[in-house]
């Protein structure tokens, strides 16, 4: 059973699920999914084009599916998706799509912490945390696992890759390649995230086998083409070493943090 308080307004129109818990002062726009078991506390706004899963919590002044802070957005029928088990710290602001893909995508079992900006078509994959005032730009991909600390910046197009650890305060315009540490500034790559691959469980084996593949594009000397190369003939094909070369491959017009 579904606990509202009397002092929320929830449209009409607002589809809402079972056990889901709205303090006061929550607008809830016409058009919004709510799913079951969420928890949204005082003074959470969800606007028309929400679509929430379940058991998310949205701490107070969270405001999910505003408009896009785009000129070129024209009112088109758009979306923000929240998946399952997420926590929306306070003051959140998620965007909903424009034309460019339709909708905004915040996965399942995310951390977003207080102030963080999701804007328009923005893809953020699952088991992500994104710290403090951080700010997504628009149509930027962020992969599984990843961390993004505090005060980050992230430009519009670009992507993170997966397992990856991203510095405080640090800002980018480039993509950050899989399973690595990124920081400085200009930001640069600062080497293997090796406790945080040995936190999610990789083996010895695996992570040496990263570490050599990224010797050799960051210190072996070589063109970019012939260290991909070099991988390509002389070490495992591993998955882990795949995503690396599809990766890497996807970021030919972006290119990548160095």
């Amino acid at each position: 059973m579904s606990k509202i308080s009397p002092l929320a307004y929830i449209h009409p129109e607002a589809k809402i699920g079972d056990n889901v818990e709205i303090g006061a002062f929550c607008y809830i726009d016409r058009g919004v999914e709510i799913g079951d078991n969420n928890v949204l506390m005082n003074s959470v706004t969800m606007l028309y084009g929400a679509r929430v899963g379940s058991g998310n919590i949205f701490f107070p002044g969270a405001v999910i599916s505003a408009i896009p802070q785009d000129l070129k957005f024209c009112g088109e029928d758009t979306v923000a998706i929240i998946g399952d088990n997420n926590k929306i710290r306070e003051n959140v602001t998620i965007n909903r799509g424009t034309a460019a893909k339709g909708k905004t995508v915040v996965g399942s079992g995310n951390l977003l912490m207080e102030g963080c900006h999701v804007a328009h078509d923005a893809i953020v994959g699952n088991d992500i945390i994104i710290g403090n005032s951080t700010k997504l730009a628009g149509e930027i991909v962020i992969d599984d696992h990843a961390i993004l600390s505090a005060g980050v910046l992230m430009h519009q197009f670009c992507r993170v890759g997966g397992y990856t650890m991203v510095g405080g305060g640090t800002r980018f315009s480039q993509n950050i390649v899989p399973y690595s540490i990124c920081a400085r500034d200009p930001a640069a790559y600062c080497g293997l995230n090796i406790v945080g691959l040995r936190r999610r469980g990789f083996e010895r084996e695996a992570i040496n086998t990263i570490h050599e593949a990224y010797r050799i594009i960051f210190q072996g000397g070589m063109a970019l083409a012939d260290a991909l190369d070099t991988i390509r003939r002389e070490m495992p094909q591993t998955p882990e070493i795949q995503y690396i070369l599809d990766f890497i491959d996807d970021s030919k017009q972006r290119g990548f943090c160095r």
